[in-house]
């Protein structure tokens, strides 16, 4: 099959199903699925990365699969063409997200014992409504508390390939000293605003994870921070 007509299609079919796709979906769109089409698409995909590199856009690996999106560099401008002024989320949640990204699985109550305040219930509701997180079991303790963990769409929103992907400790000390705008995909800069019930920062918060270590032997994922790159809530 034609080298071009495979990478127009990838392109096409990138562009306009509004998700990552994986080289199996990718490759389902042809009529021919011989042995050879998957080796193929793999190496239009790898053109179109190439081709992408100079470009607007850009061709990035998620969870989910391949996608096409705007590059960070050009996204305040385009971002104009939306009217919706972006939300913005508070420290509190952000907070909340980044002790469940990287101390999974992870109760409420040991988040609350980490902040030192009581985690508002639409927080966690919110993250559940973004399917950012997910209960993955129970706490074999009295009462069962649910364990919280990431999800594939938390990867992707935040384009992440896995979890080792998360932005570092000692990075996310250096965005808090400068204190650095954190922003979403798609959205202007937005400062943190101050929150009440939040008094740390995110990176005093990972901190003092940092800090717990040794006594979490359950955490599952590294021992890393969450940077948010993109979109926005509302001051929950």
């Amino acid at each position: 099959m034609n080298h071009q007509y495979v990478k127009n299609v990838v392109e096409a079919a990138l562009l306009a199903a509004g998700r990552p796709l994986t080289v199996d979906e990718l490759v389902s769109v042809f009529d021919e699925r011989d042995g050879s089409i998957g080796e193929e698409v793999k190496s239009a995909i790898a053109a179109l990365g190439e081709e992408y590199e100079t470009r607007g856009l850009e061709l990035l690996e998620v969870a989910s699969g391949f996608r096409i999106q705007i590059r960070a560099a050009v996204a305040q401008p385009v971002a104009r063409l939306w009217q919706e002024r972006p939300a913005k989320y508070s420290r509190a949640l952000l907070e909340t997200l980044a002790l469940i990204a990287y101390r999974q699985p992870i109760t409420r109550g040991e988040i609350e014992q980490i902040r030192g305040v009581a985690v508002n219930p639409n927080i966690i509701k919110t993250l559940h409504e973004r399917e950012w997180i997910r209960v993955v079991g129970h706490r074999d303790v009295p009462g069962k508390p649910e364990l919280l963990g990431t999800t594939r769409e938390f990867l992707d929103y935040f384009s992440l390939k896995k979890l080792d992907d998360l932005p570092t400790l000692a990075q996310l000390k250096e965005l808090e000293d400068l204190r650095v705008q954190l922003t979403l995909p798609g959205g202007d800069a937005q400062v943190l605003a101050e929150d009440d019930d939040a008094p740390e920062t995110a990176a005093s918060a990972e901190q003092q994870i940092d800090d717990d270590e040794e006594a979490a032997p359950h955490s599952a994922a590294p021992r890393q921070g969450l940077v948010a790159s993109g979109a926005q809530d509302d001051a929950i």
